[in-house]
């Protein structure tokens, strides 16, 4: 009999253990102040039922994080955008009573999200750039000086772009929005990122590829990863044209953006074996099998900013 009870008792031992555990980890993502997603050039919030930022918001909320995706122009210059960014970050603090917001921006969205950290950093407790344009990307450049200035072939192509950005915004239910694929090409182009740096200059390195204090002189803290790896998993199938495009490059780059020019502020890593695609967990989630998992590393940045008391 006593043998019975005890081994009945191992299950419920073994549920408290479990309970006890994960209410030790229900926090770990909980920051003080709210996450605000920024996506990247021709991106959305969520398009047909999938997120930009894929599984992220799920990482992160479970385990205590308040977490809010916006959606700005699909294209269009940085500024622009942050204006239109700025009015959602005041919504997201008028919701939630919160004093500040942390700020996760991808590709041209770190320019974004740096653009409202510099106009107002009295709402902002954080930049977080993933793969940021912080000085230019030789892609855009490239396709910049392979299109002349006001020629009938820029006209055409500014016409497919900003058709295909306002597919994007009807398809994730914010139709509406301007968009101009040529202001988003010229602020990612090496020169129209230097002039944006030069307006806003908080969190950027005094040098390529050089490093930058966490905290900048307007009191808000900056961070930044990136990969550093265009081809890392056959069976994704954006692999091949970041490979392509990587080649443009001439440095590790994660396909579109050299590891250099991703650096802003207190830099996490720059050259995890992801693609531009991957940092953001998509496609669906394929990524590099030896390498830790995108979802793993937001996680991460969100506790590293709980335990700076943000």
């Amino acid at each position: 009999m006593k043998l019975t009870k005890t081994l009945l008792l191992f299950p419920l031992l073994f549920s408290l253990s479990l309970f006890s555990l994960q209410s030790q980890a229900s926090d770990y993502t909980k920051t003080k102040y709210p996450i605000v997603l920024v996506h990247g050039l021709f991106g959305f919030d969520s398009a047909l039922g999938v997120d930009y930022f894929f599984g992220v918001p799920h990482a992160l909320g479970k385990d205590g994080a308040k977490v809010y995706t916006t959606q700005v122009s699909a294209a269009n210059s940085s500024e622009f955008r942050g204006e239109q960014l700025l009015l959602q970050v005041e919504h997201i603090i008028d919701l939630t009573g919160a004093e500040k917001v942390h700020l996760f921006g991808h590709s041209q969205g770190a320019q974004t999200a740096r653009y409202v950290a510099s106009v107002r950093p009295d709402l902002v407790a954080s930049v977080t750039s993933i793969g940021g344009v912080n000085w230019g990307s030789p892609v855009a450049d490239l396709v910049r000086n392979k299109v002349p200035d006001g020629s009938f072939s820029e006209a055409i192509a500014e016409g497919v772009f900003n058709a295909l950005a306002t597919i994007i915004d009807f398809v994730s239910g914010n139709a509406g929005n301007p968009q101009n694929s040529l202001e988003s090409l010229e602020t990612l182009t090496t020169e129209g990122t230097l002039a944006f740096n030069a307006k806003y200059p908080e969190g950027v390195p005094s040098q390529y590829c050089g490093n930058a204090n966490m905290i900048a002189d307007n009191g808000v803290y900056y961070f930044s990863w990136s990969g550093g790896k265009a081809f890392t998993n056959m069976f994704d199938p954006t692999d091949a044209a970041l490979t392509a495009t990587s080649l443009v490059i001439g440095e590790t780059n994660d396909g579109l953006v050299s590891s250099c020019s991703s650096r802003l502020g207190y830099v996490i890593k720059d050259n995890y074996k992801m693609n531009h695609i991957d940092e953001v967990n998509h496609t669906f989630g394929i990524h590099h099998l030896f390498e830790t998992d995108p979802l793993t590393v937001f996680r991460q940045q969100a506790n590293r900013l709980k335990n700076l008391g943000l």
